[in-house]
C-alpha cells in the first residue's frame, strides 16, 4: 500500500490529527487528563514540519492503565501485516465489516486490509448491531473482528447469531476468550479464529484457522507468514518480523522484534497459547495465580454477566485475589461461582461496582478497579 493512499484512508476515517509531518490517530472519548497526554506528547515536535520516512503514522496504545502512548507505524509495517494475514487465511480480497473504531488498531486494520486489496469496508455501529440491526451482506467472503463481550452478547438471539453465520471468519481477540464463549460458538457452528496480537505488531500475529476452531481447538494457532513468534527467557511472548512497530512516538526503534509482557507458551503443532500478562500474575500466599484462569472459572459458573479478577497489598497473604463485577438486581451465588478453582485461586473478596470501567475494545481499566477496591476497603 503507498504512503499517499495510506494517509488518506486515515484521514478519512475523521479522528486523526496531523503535526510536523505525523499523523495521529486519537480517541474522542478520551478524558481530560489523556487529552492533555496526547497535547504534551505533540509539543515535542515543535512547529516545524519534518520529513518523516518511517513511523509517520502513530497509533495510541494505552494498554489497561488509562496512560496514553503511541505506536509508530507506516505504510512498510501495515503492508507487512495485510500480506502476512492474506497468505495464512487465503484471501486476496477482504470484504470486512467494522464494529470497531478507527483508533483501535484492530478498527484500523479491517479497513486497510480492504483497501489494500480492493475489498469492501462496510461500518457499523456496534448499539445497532447488538440491539439486532444487522446489515445486508453482498457477495464475499465477509469478515469480522469482534471482542469477547460482544460475541458474549450477539450469541444471545437466533438473529444474529444467524447473521454471523454468513461470515467466513470471525476473529476473536483483544481479550481472553473464555472456554464456555468458545464452546458456545463452536456449537453455534460459527467461524471464528482465535488470534494474538497488539499495536505494537500491526493486530494479529497469530491466528488459529476456523477450522481447527470448529474441529476443537482453542489455541492462538500458529504465527502468520509475516511473523516469527518465540518465547523468550521467563515465558514471555518475542514477535519478530517487519509488521513489528518503529518504537513509541517520540523515540524510534529499528529492530524488528518486540518482547511483549505477555506470557505464552508453544505447543508441539507450533500453536501459540497465552498465558496471561507477566505484570498481571498474582503471588498469594507464595502460589502465583493467573486472574485469566480465575475469570474463566467464574465465567463458566455463569454467575456473572461480566468479571475481572486482580491483585492487592494484603499483610497476610502478600497479595490477595479480588474479583469484581458489575452490579446486578440479583446477588451471584459465591459457592457456586468457585467451585472449580482450587483454594489458592479463590477470590479473597467480591467486589460489585456500579461504574464498570470496560471499554469498546474489551479492555477493562485495572487500575480504575484498584483504585475502586481499595476505596472501598478504606
Amino acid at each position: 500500500m503507498e504512503r499517499a493512499e495510506l494517509r488518506s484512508l486515515v484521514l478519512a476515517t475523521g479522528c486523526a490529527e496531523e503535526r510536523g509531518g505525523f499523523v495521529f490517530l486519537c480517541d474522542p472519548k478520551w478524558t481530560a487528563a489523556q487529552r492533555a497526554q496526547f497535547e504534551a506528547l505533540k509539543s515535542k515536535i515543535g512547529n516545524r514540519r519534518a520529513k518523516v520516512f518511517s513511523g509517520w503514522l502513530c497509533v495510541p496504545t494505552g494498554g489497561t492503565s488509562g496512560g496514553v502512548k503511541f505506536a509508530r507505524h507506516d505504510e512498510r509495517t501495515l503492508s507487512a501485516a495485510v500480506r502476512g494475514f492474506g497468505r495464512h487465511f487465503g484471501l486476496k480480497c477482504v470484504n470486512a465489516v467494522g464494529v470497531l473504531p478507527a483508533h483501535h488498531v484492530s478498527g484500523l486494520m479491517a479497513r486497510v486490509r480492504c483497501a489494500a486489496t480492493g475489498g469492501k469496508y462496510l461500518g457499523c455501529e456496534w448499539k445497532k448491531l447488538e440491539a439486532g440491526d444487522t446489515p445486508r451482506l453482498k457477495g464475499g467472503p465477509w469478515v469480522i473482528s469482534l471482542v469477547p463481550t460482544q460475541m458474549q452478547r450477539l450469541l444471545r438471539t437466533r438473529a444474529t447469531v444467524a447473521w454471523l453465520r454468513k461470515f467466513e471468519i470471525i476473529f476473536l481477540g483483544g481479550g481472553p476468550v473464555w472456554p464456555a464463549l468458545a464452546d458456545e460458538a463452536a456449537a453455534a457452528r460459527l467461524r471464528v479464529s482465535l488470534s494474538y496480537g497488539m499495536t505494537e505488531t500491526a493486530a494479529m500475529v497469530a491466528a488459529l484457522r476456523p477450522e481447527e476452531f470448529l474441529a476443537g481447538a482453542r489455541s492462538s494457532g500458529p504465527a502468520l507468514p509475516h511473523a516469527q513468534l518465540a518465547i523468550a527467557r521467563g515465558g514471555r511472548i518475542r514477535v519478530t518480523g517487519n509488521s513489528v512497530f518503529r518504537g513509541y512516538f517520540p523515540e524510534r526503534k529499528s529492530a524488528r522484534t518486540w518482547l511483549t509482557e505477555d506470557l505464552g507458551r508453544i505447543d508441539a503443532c507450533r500453536h501459540l497459547h497465552v498465558l496471561g500478562r507477566r505484570d498481571a500474575v498474582i503471588i498469594t500466599g507464595g502460589k502465583k495465580v493467573f486472574p485469566t484462569e480465575v475469570e474463566a472459572a467464574l465465567r463458566a459458573s455463569r454467575e456473572f454477566a461480566d468479571v475481572a479478577v486482580l491483585g492487592v497489598p494484603d499483610r497476610e497473604w502478600g497479595e490477595a485475589v479480588v474479583a469484581c463485577y458489575p452490579c446486578r438486581a440479583a446477588r451471584p451465588d459465591m459457592a457456586r461461582a468457585v467451585a472449580a478453582l482450587a483454594p489458592h485461586q479463590r477470590p479473597k473478596r467480591f467486589v460489585a461496582l456500579a461504574d464498570w470501567p470496560r471499554n469498546a475494545q474489551g479492555k477493562v481499566n485495572r487500575a480504575a478497579l484498584a483504585a475502586a477496591v481499595l476505596a472501598q476497603r478504606a
